[in-house]
């Protein structure tokens, strides 16, 4: 499923004082089976939101090899990134909703991207919305929104298509108690149907309570796998 193998990421041609590349991340190697669930921990600077950009396909490796969902991404045209990028769920930690669409539409796009028939994507949405108690806002803009509303728009658009593999960056964030633990419910849900499932964190209680293997990270290294 996921594949890193001593994996560096730079976002400048710059050097370190010892002549070394500049990276953020630096010898990044782990796996990741199909059906599997990650959670992603580390400090503020760590690397994990660096490294949740490499498996999200918005930047490639500077060095090492990354495969995500069988395809070596260091390797990939853009038109296949473009291609696997639909087989990939993800809930922002600035959620990312377009101001100018509603609720409904919102979370209706992946499936239209899909062209699945509008019939479909009626019952789909509407059943979805319901499922993250919004169905009463489905005509809703997102500035209208709280945040715990848009989390949850987003949580549901991430989710809608059943992707291979979710990404999410502090999903809970801005959900009281009772919606983290519903988010949750759905997150283990896809992961028992077979969608591999990696959540970036800084909630330890959620980690305490869903008993997962973890990815640690600190100064852009992986200081534990499992």
């Amino acid at each position: 499923m996921i594949r890193f193998h001593e994996v560096g990421l730079s976002y400048t041609d710059g050097v370190e004082s010892d002549g070394r590349a500049g990276l953020v991340l630096r010898d990044i190697s782990f796996t990741v089976p199909s059906g599997g669930f990650r959670w992603l921990l580390g400090p503020s600077g760590a690397g994990k939101t660096s490294l949740l950009r490499l498996l999200t396909l918005a930047v490639r490796p500077s060095q090492g090899e990354a495969v995500v969902l069988g395809q070596p991404i260091h390797l990939a045209s853009r038109h296949a990134l473009a291609l696997l990028r639909r087989r990939i769920g993800v809930v922002f930690q600035d959620f990312r909703l377009l101001g100018h669409l509603s609720v409904f539409d919102n979370v209706a796009l992946p499936l239209r991207l899909d062209g699945r028939p509008e019939g479909q994507i009626r019952a789909d949405v509407a059943e979805m919305l319901r499922w993250v108690g919004l169905a009463e806002r489905m005509a809703a803009l997102p500035p209208t929104l709280s945040g715990g509303e848009q989390q949850r728009v987003a949580i549901a658009r991430a989710v809608i298509n059943r992707p291979a593999l979710i990404l999410a960056d502090e999903p809970t964030g801005n959900l009281d108690e009772a919606q983290a633990e519903r988010l949750m419910q759905l997150l283990i849900e896809m992961n028992r149907l077979g969608t591999s499932v990696i959540v970036a964190t800084h909630q330890t209680g959620l980690v305490e309570r869903y008993a997962a293997p973890a990815l640690r990270l600190e100064r852009g290294r992986l200081v534990g796998d499992g």
